[in-house]
């Protein structure tokens, strides 16, 4: 795992390093939440791990800033805080899950694990998306289809590229409101709905073959005819 550790106190830093490094995998470590900021930014990994007490900003803030960014590597959260209310608080930030001090390496190490495997869609580590004759510039942000520019706002642009980074897999309603609007609720409002039919009224319809289709039940999926 590319793991990247978000702790002040030299004392967990080195016994989880060791652990990681001992387990073959690579730790990258940060002592603020400003330079953990910078980091997760700057590079991928498979999971992050904030302190909830950071010098200069609270580990909460910095995980809403990261979410409210767009990142969505999963975030453990660890913290000498153990009421409920703390740990309600960090979910609610954002993270993915909440681990108290002291702890055990282990249970650390399982609980990584469980978040790596369950983590829904990954980010694609690409410039530049093929999906049949639909190409997506992504460092230009230049969608094209059949070799015709297409025309689309920032959110329309947001979700055809999380919809062609996982080309074939269902995309849900959730997984879009979470993503593109940072919604952890339901608004109960047909927000994605509207968004979807103007998205397809520029990539498919104009075109001879449909490339956007609704899983009835389930959610989107898109793929080459």
């Amino acid at each position: 795992m590319r793991i990247l550790l978000v702790e002040d106190n030299e004392e967990p830093v080195a016994f989880t390093s060791r652990g990681f490094e001992e387990a073959g995998d690579a730790v990258t470590v940060a002592a603020t939440a400003q330079q953990g900021l910078l980091i997760a930014a700057a590079h991928t990994f498979d999971v992050i791990i904030f302190d909830r007490l950071l010098p200069g900003m609270d580990g909460l803030d910095a995980v809403r800033i990261l979410r409210q960014s767009g990142i969505a590597t999963p975030i453990l959260m660890l913290t000498a805080l153990d009421g409920i209310d703390d740990r309600v608080n960090g979910l609610d930030a954002g993270a993915d899950d909440y681990l108290t001090k002291p702890f055990a390496f282990a249970e650390l190490y399982a609980r990584l694990r469980a978040l790596t495997r369950r983590q829904p869609l990954a980010e694609a580590d690409t410039t530049r998306i093929v999906v049949g004759d639909l190409v997506m510039e992504r460092t230009r942000q230049v969608v094209t289809r059949a070799n015709v520019r297409l025309e689309l706002l920032p959110r329309e642009y947001r979700i055809l590229e999380y919809l062609m980074l996982n080309e074939g897999q269902v995309v849900t309603r959730t997984m879009l409101l979470d993503k593109i609007w940072g919604y952890r609720f339901d608004p109960k409002t047909s927000l994605v709905q509207t968004h979807l039919s103007r998205l397809r009224a520029k990539v498919d319809r104009p075109f001879d073959s449909e490339l956007i289709r609704t899983v009835r039940g389930a959610g989107y999926v898109l793929g080459a005819p």
